[in-house]
């Protein structure tokens, strides 16, 4: 099949840049000076406080913060801050950004891993807390430490070269360091595509390792956490599975085995007992905190955390106030630290300890609805999606949609989108099939053979909110790029603005531009003449066609190396050609997942300036 803008896949070529610049230009003299006004604003709630990780330890809880401009690494309890990206930046002469961290239970050693100037490979620090030095460094990056009393695992994840049993990188391996001595302890003879992470038990000295083929195919080893040498495999399957802890004799474990809901085992001398059945609703994770377990469902999109006894027997229901997504950061053998995130709360911490207690929060102030709501898509399936309205309704609404590669969209935070509401906006987000919203049953109906599911989904949604008198704006990126500009070509009508961010839209070309091979799985292949056909049917620049087309925005970044920019070039010219009111905004700077944080803040706010402008909202 010709392609007549194949040659915009050529990022070098002059044409494509020259187009590049037009376009930017072009966009920014539609903009005007809106973004002006509302940049301040979004920056303001962009560097909102946010608590990204947690450590329960003797001394206190230990906090990552991202925060204006810098992160830190600081005790909850007394504000003590233990590391700060600005005091590295300042040492190192280049910008910082923290990884991750752990911290011994007795909150003695902390070792905390960053990254030099964005680079993937990152330096790992070990600090001695008593004395306040740093007593290690290590390069590249060591992942998932566990501290024993004379040393440490980690586990060490090989880019290039072989690792020390001779494997071919990609790989990852679990060492064991004491006295300045390395040894390699688990992983001998495993090829890439297997990952591996280690805990300690919080009930006794046991390790417990996890070890997944991709995303589906688990191992779980157990054994004394000294004699890494007796570890012993004690469960495998075919679906993601994972230990929770030891307790007086059991092995409590995650497992999707069934229909994939997710449901809690536990094995003792070698019998499987069920302790938590799969339920109506996805079991997304479980931990064990004193005597109790904690279970977080999904209900509709939103969590809902259940508390149990150790043998299962239900003792309490948890719903939050406002729909929430809630994860637990951390665990000893007698509470939890959990995070909560909402649409106008970026972070709550709560502490379990045989009840929940809200230790921490950051909130938008304002006074804010959190609906829910449902659409009928085309086959009779019923489509749920969240409503946040401000004080006023001005029946301007900004939807968002994914639906894809068994994502669920859960109440976030999203910083650009609190102008729009405080200006009297709506803002919705659709929990469309090919998400992990209901399980894999509801993913599997949005791939493959299946994606015009995922279209009617939310032209479903679109076409009510347009019945209950609103003017729409569509917002997708990524594969959410692709769903909007699907239902760009074929209902046009039921929106009155586009908004396509990062997106996959030739379908018969994904799989050779950048890493597109590796979608195949949820896409179909292109090459096989039974898929071809299918991905022909809906895919977005191959249905390009002369029609009234609303205003639409396609935003790419010439560094994404995920998604090849010339999906959105193509398309943006495609349709341009024709004569439809598409504008194009390509950031010079910006990978798929973002970049600095003031490159991702005049994104976002063009986001907002473009909504504001094509909806009429009163800036």
């Amino acid at each position: 099949m010709e392609d007549p803008y194949i040659w915009m896949e050529n990022l070098n070529d002059e044409r494509v840049i020259e187009f590049i610049n037009e376009e930017n230009a072009r966009f920014r003299e539609f903009l005007g000076d809106l973004p002006d006004k509302l940049i301040e604003e979004v920056r303001h709630y962009y560097y909102l406080p946010n608590v990204v990780e947690a450590h329960i330890t003797e001394r206190g809880t230990f906090v990552r913060v991202n925060e204006k401009g810098r992160q830190i690494i600081k005790i909850l309890e007394t504000n003590e801050v233990i590391v700060d990206s600005k005091k590295l930046e300042e040492e190192l002469k280049d910008e910082i950004l923290l990884q991750n961290f752990t911290v011994d239970r007795e909150g003695k050693r902390l070792a905390y891993s960053f990254s030099i100037g964005g680079a993937d490979e990152g330096i790992t620090r070990i600090v001695d807390l008593e004395k306040g030095e740093v007593i290690e460094e290590i390069k590249p990056s060591l992942w998932n430490i566990v501290f024993l009393d004379d040393g440490y695992y980690f586990a060490r994840f090989y880019r290039k070269g072989k690792t020390p049993d001779g494997v071919d990188a990609p790989a990852e391996r679990i060492f064991l360091k004491k006295g300045g001595e390395e040894r390699m302890v688990f992983g001998e003879g495993l090829g890439s595509g297997y990952f591996m992470s280690i805990r300690k038990s919080n009930y006794g000295n046991y390790a417990l390792i996890t070890l997944s083929l991709g995303w589906n195919k688990s191992e779980i080893y157990f054994g004394s956490l000294e004699e890494p040498e007796k570890w012993e495999k004690v469960y495998s399957s075919e679906v993601p599975a994972y230990p929770i802890d030891y307790v007086d004799g059991k092995l409590y474990i995650y497992t999707r085995e069934g229909k994939g809901f997710g449901r809690v085992i536990a094995i003792e001398n070698g019998n499987v007992r069920e302790v938590l059945p799969e339920d109506e609703f996805p079991l997304e994770w479980a931990i064990i905190a004193g005597d109790r377990i904690l279970a977080g469902y999904l209900v509709h999109a939103s969590s809902l955390l259940k508390v149990s006894t150790l043998d299962g027997e239900l003792l309490e229901e948890i719903k939050f106030d406002m729909p929430g997504q809630v994860q637990p950061l951390d665990t000893n053998e007698e509470k939890a630290i959990l995070r909560y995130e909402s649409f106008t709360i970026p972070y709550r911490l709560y502490l379990f300890k045989e009840r929940l207690e809200l230790i921490d929060e950051v909130k938008v102030e304002g006074s804010f609805k959190v609906g829910e709501d449902f659409a009928t898509s085309k086959d009779g399936t019923r489509v749920h999606y969240f409503i946040v309205k401000g004080e006023k309704d001005e029946k301007k609404v900004w939807v968002f949609g994914y639906g894809g590669f068994n994502i669920a969209l859960k109440p976030r935070f999203f910083p650009h989108v609190i102008p729009f509401i405080k200006r009297g906006g709506t803002f919705v987000m659709a929990n469309l099939r090919g998400g992990s919203e209901y399980g894999e049953e509801w993913h599997r109906a949005g791939m493959r053979e299946n994606k015009q599911n995922v279209f009617d989904d939310f032209i479903a949604v679109l076409e009510k909110l347009k019945k209950e008198g609103y003017k729409v704006a569509a917002w997708g990126r990524s594969n959410g790029g692709l769903l909007v500009s699907a239902v760009l070509v074929q209902r046009p009508d039921v929106m009155d603005a586009a908004l396509i961010g990062y997106p996959v839209i030739d379908m018969l070309r994904f799989h050779k531009l950048y890493i597109g091979s590796v979608w195949i799985p949820e896409y179909g292949n292109p090459d096989d003449p039974k898929d071809r056909e299918f991905l022909l049917k809906y895919s977005p620049y191959h249905n390009v066609k002369p029609q009234k087309y609303p205003p639409t925005l396609i935003y790419t970044g010439l560094h994404d190396d995920r998604v090849h920019p010339a999906h959105a070039l193509k398309f943006a010219k495609k349709v341009k050609d024709l004569g439809a009111p598409v504008y194009l905004r390509v950031e010079t700077k910006s990978g798929h997942m973002g970049a600095s944080p003031e490159t991702r803040i005049k994104e976002l706010t063009d986001l907002l300036a473009f909504v504001a402008k094509t909806l009429e909202t009163r800036v």
